[in-house]
C-alpha cells in the first residue's frame, strides 16, 4: 500500500482535482494561508515565487479550493517550498494528494530529490512526510519565527528540520 493510499478513501480522490496556480489565485491562496499558518506568506512571496520559476498546485473539490502546494524544480533537485490544507479539509487526504503531486512533478522534471524544512512542532507534517519517506538530514537552527517573549519583549524563534526523499523512478509507486 502506497502512502498516498493510506491517507485517502477512493471518494476523496475521485473528486479532488490539481490545477496549476497563478497569479489570478493569489487572493484565495494567501487567504488559506493566512488562516491555515501561524506565520503565513504574503500575497507578495506567492507572486514573487511565481515570477522567478516556481510552480504552485491547487487542489480543489467541486470547484472549491481546499488546498495548495508551492515547489521549486531546480536541476536534479527539488524544494517542497509550502504544502496548507484549508482546516475544513484536513484530514481528508488533500495534503497527502498534494505530496504526491509535488512529488510526481519533480520526478518529471528530472530531479532525484526533494527537501522540506519543517517545524517541530508540526506533528501532522511531521506524519505525512514520514509516510511518504522522508528521512531527516539536518537542522536550521532558529529558523521560524515562533512569536514574542511575554516577559522580554524579545523575538522567539523555532527551529527547522530539514527532510529529504528520495524521488523513485516513473515506474515505482508513491
Amino acid at each position: 500500500m502506497s502512502a498516498f493510499s493510506r491517507f485517502s478513501s477512493p471518494q476523496t480522490l475521485s473528486a479532488l482535482e490539481m490545477f496549476p496556480l497563478t497569479t489570478r489565485d493569489l487572493t484565495w491562496v494567501t487567504a488559506l494561508e493566512t488562516a491555515a499558518q501561524r506565520f503565513p506568506w504574503r500575497e507578495k512571496h506567492f507572486a514573487d515565487s511565481l515570477a522567478a520559476g516556481d510552480e504552485g498546485w491547487g487542489a480543489r473539490r467541486s470547484g472549491a479550493p481546499l488546498g495548495f502546494v508551492w515547489l521549486m524544480l531546480a536541476g536534479e533537485e527539488s524544494h517542497l517550498l509550502n504544502l496548507a490544507v484549508s482546516v475544513a479539509a484536513r484530514r481528508q487526504g488533500v495534503g497527502a494528494r498534494l505530496l504526491a503531486h509535488a512529488l510526481s512533478r519533480a520526478r518529471r522534471a528530472g530531479c532525484g530529490q526533494m527537501y522540506l524544512e519543517v517545524r517541530p512542532s508540526n506533528a501532522d507534517a511531521l506524519l505525512l512526510y514520514r509516510q511518504f519517506s522522508f528521512q531527516q538530514v539536518g537542522v536550521r537552527k532558529a529558523y521560524y519565527p515562533a512569536g514574542t517573549d511575554a516577559e522580554s519583549g524579545r523575538s522567539l524563534r523555532e527551529d527547522a528540520l530539514i527532510f529529504c526523499a528520495s524521488i523513485l523512478p516513473e515506474s515505482a509507486s508513491i
